[in-house]
């Protein structure tokens, strides 16, 4: 096959393996933002698996007013069922500061004579040398020196509202929430993504959960678009950072 038919089929098998295809479709115009529709149908979507307590069989009293199950004694509108919209706050104010500093100096010396041994040091400067000097046989030193010095600086904060699905109801009551929120501005489309499960119990009268309640929490922000393609390097230069071993 010849160098000029090679070179394209290059490009082609590196746009669809890049995904380029979309970007190269966007270009003049703004990114086309999904449509509203059910997160269960997301092909990322999985159904949740918890460890759950054995149940416990509910006892019923034709007397009581009370509802065997009910965890409050009046019903509110906060989120309790599959479909119910519950908002998720998140708000991530995390800073860590770490600073070690290590020094670890150590000197030694070793002097070692021989002026008599039951009357053979005599016999030591024949062995050796008659330039033996008996009072010094054995002279060491040694000097070791080490420093260290590491340091993490951390910052970050996150503040964000946005409602959310309840797409699974556990058998021990606890809630699967999945959140998402697209946000186009000047060309660029910010994605927010929030999942996890919650306790009804931890859900505040306004119907709201903090991102601190939520188990197995998974939450991302990010997004597409001019300036994200600007923060990023080329498809090229990643691939030969990956691949050159210098």
């Amino acid at each position: 096959m010849k160098t000029h038919a090679i070179l394209p089929l290059l490009l082609l098998s590196s746009l669809s393996a890049c995904g380029a295809f979309q970007r190269v479709s966007e270009i003049g115009k703004p990114p086309a933002m999904t449509d509203t529709a059910d997160p269960t149908q997301d092909p990322s979507w999985r159904k949740v698996s918890m460890p759950m307590p054995v149940p416990d069989p509910p006892h019923s009293d034709s007397a009581s007013l009370w509802d065997p199950g009910s965890r409050a004694f009046f019903k509110d509108q906060r989120a309790s069922k599959v479909g119910d919209i519950i908002t998720v706050v998140v708000n991530i104010a995390d800073q860590a500061q770490l600073n070690d500093d290590t020094t670890a100096t150590r000197t030694g010396t070793e002097n070692m004579g021989m002026p008599n041994m039951f009357g053979l040091e005599s016999q030591i400067p024949k062995i050796l040398s008659k330039a033996t000097n008996l009072s010094s046989l054995v002279s060491t030193n040694s000097t070791n020196s080490n420093t260290g010095k590491g340091e993490i600086e951390r910052n970050e904060s996150v503040t964000l509202r946005l409602a959310g699905v309840v797409t699974q109801v556990l058998p021990n009551g606890d809630l699967v929430v999945v959140a998402r929120q697209e946000v186009e501005v000047n060309s660029e489309l910010r994605v927010l993504r929030v999942s996890g499960v919650v306790r009804v119990a931890d859900i505040e009268s306004d119907n709201t959960i903090s991102h601190d309640r939520m188990a197995e929490a998974r939450i991302s922000y990010g997004g597409r678009g001019t300036l994200t393609d600007l923060q990023q390097p080329r498809y090229g230069q990643q691939l030969m950072d990956i691949l050159l071993p210098f």
